[in-house]
């Protein structure tokens, strides 16, 4: 795989991975751990589950809503969140005590490759504690902030969260977002310091930066080591203590709310749901109350972590309900279930993913077209937040624009189109969503729509056509230590950003918060932050919708000839340097010729930037 800025990186991650493949496949031994994809299901696990691996159908009418806890774990990317599952699933019985448990609910190989979790995963625990056994419903979240929108998901299904820091590091941005849609949604925070063992470790220290960023008294911390397993038992119980059972009524009609979904070849959309009102069992008949279509229910049970058939789900509790929806699009996230001729009013939505970044994916051979079509298809089964549009190159032929959450998304995507369907694509450069005001009548009419969405910047409207250009802007948070603050601030003024707030958050580090075009940070700001920061800063943007900017079309040249793959939109005051920056890196990267080539840079008809070999 490569992409046409930076070719080199792309192609030398290729080839690790075809290698890593090849060894694969040479090698004796555990086959990789099964991926939740459509093409690569597996239904013998790596591991030997106890409890996961029962049969008989449990009971669930023996756990009461008071003795029911729905509770997600967040924190910042490699806090420890994966880990401190396993050893709650392990403490609960759920499977067996082997040195094998890493990252237990991460399915995906992507995802213990890289060490993060991709795809929120649940795991119905089962607890004894003072003579009562209590039903905990664990919902395991990624780190990364790609991936925001899962952990949004996750906490409508909950009423508390397990806020996990890491004992060495201390507060870190995204902790600091994650905290916010916790406290948004008015769900109890336990924050828990891990990580404790380490040789460097400063939990009290942790523990001042905690009440003073989110106001939480430091004799609410739990220190723990997740790892060793260390303090982990009173993680349990304080999730029954300081987290409150669910409002939920069990009489009333059926209403339960779809925060997750995937999809199965054999049996169709799997629907995670959880239940706020009544009992569903097999064979009721259901209603999506967004697409108003009527199913019969063939399946419900719980994760444990497993899938678990139940006799019954009831109000209060998280599971998974198989009702022959033949499209992850029928089990829309945010989506009422009720019964036929029961009708309810639904619940309250809560938002769905945006892409922040779209790229054109094209085959490197025409004739893979149908299988990577395909591949494409089923992988976007089990991740909805991808969006896909046909498109067409007259240089990389037929392909898709596709649109993801962030960076890291789009590569976890290819990752995975390598992985599970030995698909090998040409990526074009990302770019981010402008809008662009129509000036005419005439326009108007035939787009239907005074303000148009613009992801290809092939079709950027000329200026004669608007009245102004809009691109999209976000919140960023950084939390660096107070040595790098200057440079710090050079990056951010040179990606045009507006500083908003500074605080700091303890004697040595500090939060600032700064208002970004996204397309400034879209694709190397990260690596970027880390180089000058030596990599102790970190980083996370939320959504600030769109603001007006003076934009312009660049078209690159050869010879004289435009080539689509490669206009980009830039804000006018940046185009003569990202024009000479594009100029010289595709001097580098052409083959060389036995004739002269001329790359130039254009707005218009005016030449900005010029390079000849």
């Amino acid at each position: 795989m490569w992409t046409l800025a930076g070719q080199g990186c792309w192609r030398r991650r290729a080839l690790a991975s075809w290698a890593t493949r090849a060894a694969r496949r040479g090698l004796p031994g555990p086959r990789p751990a099964p991926t939740r994809g459509a093409a690569a299901e597996s239904k013998t696990p790596d591991r030997s589950y106890s409890s996961a691996d029962r049969k008989e159908k449990i009971d669930m009418s023996r756990f009461s809503v008071e003795n029911t806890r729905n509770f997600s774990i967040i924190a910042h990317v490699d806090h420890g969140k994966s880990t401190l599952a396993d050893r709650l699933l392990e403490l609960t019985g759920a499977i067996d005590k082997t040195k094998n448990n890493k990252q237990v609910l991460d399915k995906l190989q992507v995802e213990r490759e890289r060490g993060i979790t991709v795809k929120a995963q649940t795991a119905s625990l089962f607890y004894d504690y003072e003579g009562k056994q209590y039903l905990l419903n664990l919902i395991d979240t990624p780190g990364h902030v790609d991936f925001s929108y899962e952990v949004s998901r996750s906490l409508s299904a909950c009423q508390g969260v397990l806020l996990v820091v890491d004992a060495n590091e201390g507060i870190q941005a995204q902790t600091v977002a994650n905290f916010f849609l916790a406290f948004e949604a008015q769900l109890s925070v336990i924050p828990v310091i891990n990580k404790i063992d380490l040789k460097n470790a400063d939990p009290e220290s942790v523990e001042k930066q905690i009440e003073k960023v989110f106001d939480i008294p430091s004799d609410e911390c739990i220190k723990i080591s997740a790892k060793l397993g260390t303090n982990v038992e009173s993680v349990l119980q304080a999730v029954i203590k300081r987290i409150p059972p669910p409002k939920v009524h069990r009489k009333n009609p059926l209403r339960a709310l779809v925060f997750d979904s995937t999809f199965d070849q054999y049996r169709g959309v799997i629907a995670n749901v959880a239940l706020f009102d009544g009992v569903v069992s097999k064979g009721d008949k259901i209603v999506s109350a967004h697409t108003q279509k009527t199913y019969e229910v063939n399946e419900v049970g719980v994760l444990n972590p497993n899938e678990q058939p139940t006799h019954k789900l009831y109000a209060g509790q998280v599971g998974y309900l198989i009702a022959g929806m033949k499209d992850v699009t029928e089990a829309q996230v945010g989506d009422t279930l009720y019964l036929h001729k029961q009708p309810v009013e639904p619940l309250p939505g809560f938002k769905s993913a945006k892409p922040m970044v779209f790229a054109g994916m094209y085959p490197i051979d025409q004739s893979e077209y149908n299988n990577l079509k395909s591949a494409i298809e089923k992988l976007t089964l089990n991740d909805s937040s991808v969006t896909v549009h046909r498109d067409s190159s007259l240089a990389l032929g037929a392909g898709w624009r596709l649109g993801f959450l962030g960076l890291l998304h789009m590569e976890v995507f290819n990752q995975r189109l390598e992985q599970e369907y030995n698909a090998s694509v040409i990526l074009t450069t990302p770019t981010v969503p402008y809008k662009a005001v129509l000036s005419s009548a005439k326009l108007i009419k035939e787009y239907r729509e005074k303000e148009i969405t613009i992801i290809n910047p092939a079709q950027f409207p000329d200026k004669s056509k608007v009245t102004e250009y809009l691109e999209p802007i976000v919140l960023g948070t950084i939390i660096t230590p107070d040595e790098y603050i200057g440079k710090i601030m050079m990056l951010c003024q040179a990606r045009r950003a507006v500083q908003k707030n500074m605080m700091y958050i303890d004697q040595n580090r500090i939060m600032l918060k700064y208002l970004f075009p996204l397309n400034e940070i879209v694709v190397d700001f990260y690596d970027s932050l880390k180089s000058l920061s030596s990599g102790y800063a970190s980083f996370d943007y939320e959504d600030a919708g769109y603001q007006t900017a003076e934009l312009v079309k660049m078209d690159i040249l050869l010879n004289g000839n435009i080539v689509e793959e490669l206009v980009t939109v830039v804000h006018k005051d940046k185009a003569y340097s990202a024009g000479k920056a594009i100029c010289e890196r595709l001097k580098d990267s052409l083959p060389r010729q036995l004739f002269e080539i001329a790359i130039q840079a254009a707005l218009g008809s005016k030449i900005i930037a010029r390079e000849t070999f």
